[in-house]
C-alpha cells in the first residue's frame, strides 16, 4: 500500500464517526464527552427514533448503542442500521446481562458488548480496538478489489493480516504460512512448511478437519468454514481455537513472491486459507454458558442444570428399571451466621460446605444449589434405600465439625428429606417436592438428621400449608390472643407476676395452643411478627395493672431462639416495650438453656446488655438441657423455672423429688429466685414451701385466663387455688 493511502487510513481512525444512541440524556452526554476527548467525531441520539433520523441522513463508521429502549430498542436500531449503512460497525452498551440478548445482539452483528455500568478505560480501549479493525476490514476489502492485478497488494495483506494465512499442497501438507502463526501458536513458519496440516489441529478435530478439506462441494465461490482447535507448540493440551476458511486455488494461476514473509513460496499450492483466532470469543461464550447453568458462588449446578441432569437420569432408570434418589438440603443455623457475621462471611462458609459435601459424593452423582442455603443431590443408579442412607450420614458427620471464619468458629448442621424413585415420585417435579415434604419433617422433628419421604407426609404437608395461609391471615386480622398464668408466692398467696402465653382463636378450629402453630411460626419466620403483637398486647396490659397500683407485678414472656439469635435482638426488644410505655425492670424474659449454649458468647453479651437495662433473665425449662454452673455463676441471671416434669416427680417420697431439691439448693446457694412450674396439687405446694421456693404457678391456681378475669384476680388480697387439696 502506498504511503499516502497508509496515513489516509490512520486518519480515518483518528477521525472515525461515532453515533452514541441511548434514552438516557446524561448517560449519552456523558459518552459522547468521553470520545470527543480521544479525538473521535461523535453525534448524539437521545433514544432509537432520533438514532434512526440521523442514520437516514448523515453517514457513520461506528454506533454505540443501549438495548432497551422505549419506542424503538437496540435491536431495531441495528436493524436499521445494518439495512441504511452495512459498512458501520455498532457496539453494544447496555445493563442487559440475559444469554438470550446478549447473543442476540452479537448475531445481530455487534461487534462487542459491554456491560453497564462501565469502565471508561475499557470502553476506550473497545472502541479503539473496534475502530481499527474497522479500518483493517476496510483496507482488506480495498486491498482484494486490487487482488488480480496487484501482487504488491496481497503481500501486505499477508504480511500484516491479524489472520494465520496458509496454503496447501493437493496432499494437505503446508506449502505457505505467514509468520502469524509463530505469534499465535509458537511455531516458526519455515518448521512447518512440508509437514501435514494435521501436525498443528488437536487430535479431537483431526478427523473434521480432514473431511472438511475433503469435501465434495468446496470451491472459491463456495469456501469451507468451520470452528477448530489448533495445538500450541511444545503442548498437546494448551490449545486456540479458530475459525478456518479455506479453498482450492488453480496452482497455474498463482504467482510465487520471496518476499511474502513466512516460511515457503506458495509453489504447488492447491488451497488457500485465512485461520483467525477466536478463542476470545469461545471463551466468552463459554462463561455465559457456564453462568446459565452453574451457581458462580459455589461453582455448582444451579437449578436449571440439576433438572436437566435428573430428567435424564429418571429416564435412564426408567429404561434400565432401576432405582435413584434425590436429596433436599437444608442448613440448620446458616441465616443466624449469616446474619450475624455478615454476607461475606455467609458466602465463605456456603463455599466451605460445598467442598465437604463433595467429597462425600460418588463419581456420577449431582450437587447443586438450589438457592440460599438449600442444596438438592441426586444419586442416580441406587440398588437400595441403605445407599442413601449411607450418603445421608456421611453428609450430617462431615458437616458437625466447626468450620473456622476468620477468627470465629461456627457450627451448622444439615436437615435432609429423600426420595427414591419410583416408590416416591416417577417425574421431576414430584421427587423434588417429596424430598423437600421430608426435608420439612427432619426440621419439625428437631433437625438435623435424615427422612425419607411416605405418603403420611404428603397429607401432613397439604395440611402445614393450609394452618401456615390461616396463619397468615390470623396475624393479619388480630386473631391472636393473650392469655396470663399466674405466678404466685408461695409464703402468701398474692399474684407477683404473670406469664404472657399466646392463643390463636381460629374462626374453624377453635382455641389453638402454642404447640399447635409455634413450630409453624419459626418455620415460615412468621415468629416474630407473632411475638411482636403479643408483647405488645401483654406490655398494654400488664402496664395499665402496673400504673393501676400493682408497681411490682412482674410480664414474663418467652422467647423463641430465632428472635434470641437475631443480631438486632436487643434493640428490637427494647423498641417493643418502649414504644409501649413499660417499665423495662418488671420485664423478665424466659430462655432455655440450650439457647444460651448454642452460641455462649453472643448470647452473654446480649443478656449483659438487657441486665444493664433493668430486664430480668430466667432460664425456663431448667434442669432439662446442659445445666451447667458455669454459665449461671457467668451470666445476669435472676431466675431459674423448675420444669413441670420434676414438680410431678414430688410425690409421697422424698427420693421422687431428689432433682428438686438439689434445683432449689442451687438456686439457694447462688441467690437465685425459684419458680416452680406445673403445680397442681396441695402436697407439691407444701413440699417446694418446706424446701424454700419462692414462686409457683400451675393449675393448682387456674389455667392461663384472658386479661378480663385477671384483672377480678389481682382485685384479691391472695389467690384461690382451683384444684383442692
Amino acid at each position: 500500500m502506498a504511503p499516502e493511502q497508509s496515513n489516509k487510513l490512520l486518519s480515518q481512525e483518528a477521525t472515525a464517526r461515532i453515533l452514541v444512541v441511548d434514552d438516557e440524556p446524561r448517560l449519552v452526554s456523558s459518552l459522547a464527552s468521553l470520545l470527543r476527548g480521544c479525538g473521535y467525531d461523535v453525534t448524539e441520539a437521545n433514544g432509537g427514533k432520533h438514532a434512526c433520523e440521523l442514520i437516514a441522513t448523515q453517514q457513520f463508521d461506528l454506533a454505540l448503542l443501549d438495548l432497551r429502549m422505549p419506542a424503538v430498542d437496540g435491536f431495531a436500531v441495528m436493524a436499521y442500521l445494518e439495512n441504511q449503512q452495512p459498512e458501520c460497525g455498532s457496539i453494544v452498551i447496555s445493563g442487559e446481562s440475559s444469554f438470550t440478548a446478549v447473543s442476540r445482539a452479537l448475531r445481530r452483528g455487534a461487534l462487542d458488548y459491554i456491560r453497564k455500568p462501565f469502565d471508561p478505560e475499557e470502553l476506550i480501549a473497545t472502541v479503539k480496538g473496534v475502530v481499527g479493525k474497522q479500518s483493517l476490514l476496510k483496507a482488506h476489502e480495498y486491498i482484494q478489489v486490487r487482488l488480480e492485478k496487484s501482487e504488491a497488494l496481497h503481500r501486505y495483506i499477508v504480511n500484516s493480516s491479524p489472520d494465520i494465512v496458509f496454503m496447501l499442497d493437493a496432499e494437505g501438507h503446508f506449502c505457505f504460512i505467514n509468520s502469524k502463526v509463530e505469534s499465535l501458536l509458537g511455531y516458526k513458519p519455515v518448521e512447518l512448511c512440508g509437514r501435514h496440516f494435521r501436525h498443528i489441529l488437536d487430535d479431537r478435530d483431526v478427523a473434521r478437519g480432514i473431511y472438511a478439506l475433503n469435501a465434495p462441494d468446496i470451491s472459491a465461490d463456495n469456501p469451507r468454514t468451520l470452528e477448530i482447535r489448533l495445538k500450541t507448540r511444545g503442548s498437546r493440551r494448551a490449545t486456540r481455537h479458530f475459525e478456518i476458511t479455506a479453498f482450492p486455488i488453480d496452482p497455474q494461476s498463482w504467482t510465487h513472491n520471496s518476499r511474502t514473509q513466512g516460511g515457503g513460496s506458495g509453489q504447488n499450492a492447491s488451497y488457500y486459507g485465512t485461520a483467525r483466532d477466536v478463542t476470545e470469543r469461545k471463551e466468552a461464550e463459554a462463561f455465559i454458558n457456564f453462568q446459565a447453568y452453574h451457581d458462580l458462588l459455589t461453582r455448582l449446578p444451579n437449578r436449571a442444570l440439576f433438572k436437566d441432569r435428573l430428567e435424564l437420569a429418571i429416564t435412564h432408570a426408567r429404561r434400565e428399571r432401576q432405582k435413584l434418589a434425590v436429596m433436599f438440603l437444608d442448613l440448620d443455623r446458616f441465616k443466624v451466621i449469616n446474619d450475624t457475621l455478615g454476607h461475606a462471611m455467609g458466602d465463605r462458609l456456603l463455599q466451605a460446605v460445598t467442598q465437604r459435601l463433595e467429597s462425600c459424593l460418588r463419581k456420577g452423582d449431582t450437587l447443586s444449589r438450589f438457592g440460599g442455603d438449600e442444596f438438592t443431590l441426586l444419586l442416580p443408579s441406587i440398588h437400595s434405600n441403605e445407599d442413601a442412607s449411607q450418603i445421608a450420614r456421611k453428609l450430617i458427620k462431615t458437616l458437625k465439625a466447626p468450620f473456622v471464619l476468620g477468627e470465629h468458629e461456627v457450627f451448622v448442621g444439615v436437615s435432609i428429606g429423600i426420595s427414591i424413585y419410583p416408590e416416591a415420585g416417577d417425574t421431576m417435579d414430584q421427587l423434588i417436592q417429596n424430598a423437600d415434604i421430608a426435608m420439612y419433617n427432619v426440621k419439625a422433628r428437631g433437625k438435623d438428621s435424615y427422612r425419607f419421604f411416605s405418603e403420611s407426609m404428603s397429607v401432613d404437608s397439604t395440611n402445614r400449608l393450609h394452618l401456615e395461609r390461616d396463619l397468615r391471615l390470623a396475624l393479619e386480622r388480630g386473631e391472636l390472643r393473650v392469655f396470663y398464668q399466674p405466678q404466685v408466692c408461695a409464703a402468701t398467696d398474692r399474684i407477683v407476676g404473670l406469664e404472657a402465653l399466646v392463643r390463636w382463636q381460629h374462626p374453624e378450629r377453635g382455641l389453638l395452643y402454642p404447640r399447635d402453630f409455634l413450630g409453624l411460626a419459626e418455620e415460615t419466620k412468621l415468629i416474630s411478627r407473632l411475638s411482636e403483637q403479643v408483647l405488645d398486647q401483654a406490655c398494654r396490659d400488664v402496664g395499665q395493672w402496673i400504673r393501676a397500683g400493682h408497681q411490682d407485678l412482674r410480664l414474663a414472656v418467652n422467647l423463641s431462639p430465632v428472635e434470641v439469635e437475631h443480631p438486632r435482638f436487643v434493640e428490637t426488644l427494647m423498641d417493643r416495650v418502649n414504644a409501649n410505655r413499660f417499665p423495662p425492670g418488671n420485664l423478665e424474659i424466659e430462655i432455655t438453656e440450650n439457647v444460651i449454649m448454642n452460641d455462649l458468647e453472643q448470647i452473654s453479651q446480649k443478656l449483659r446488655e438487657l441486665a444493664d437495662l433493668g430486664v430480668r433473665i430466667a432460664i425456663d425449662d431448667f434442669g432439662t438441657g446442659y445445666s451447667s454452673l458455669n454459665y449461671l455463676h457467668r451470666l445476669p441471671i435472676h431466675t431459674l423455672k423448675v420444669d413441670q416434669s420434676f414438680v410431678k416427680a414430688i410425690r409421697s417420697g422424698v427420693d421422687d423429688a431428689c432433682i428438686v431439691n438439689a434445683i432449689i439448693a442451687m438456686a439457694h446457694g447462688l441467690k437465685l429466685e425459684i419458680v416452680a412450674e406445673g403445680v397442681e396439687t396441695d402436697k407439691q405446694l407444701e413440699y417446694l414451701r418446706t424446701l424454700g421456693c419462692h414462686q409457683v404457678q400451675g393449675f393448682f391456681y387456674g389455667p392461663a385466663q384472658p386479661a378480663t378475669d385477671i384483672s377480678k384476680l389481682l382485685a384479691l388480697t391472695t389467690v384461690p387455688t382451683a384444684v383442692p387439696g
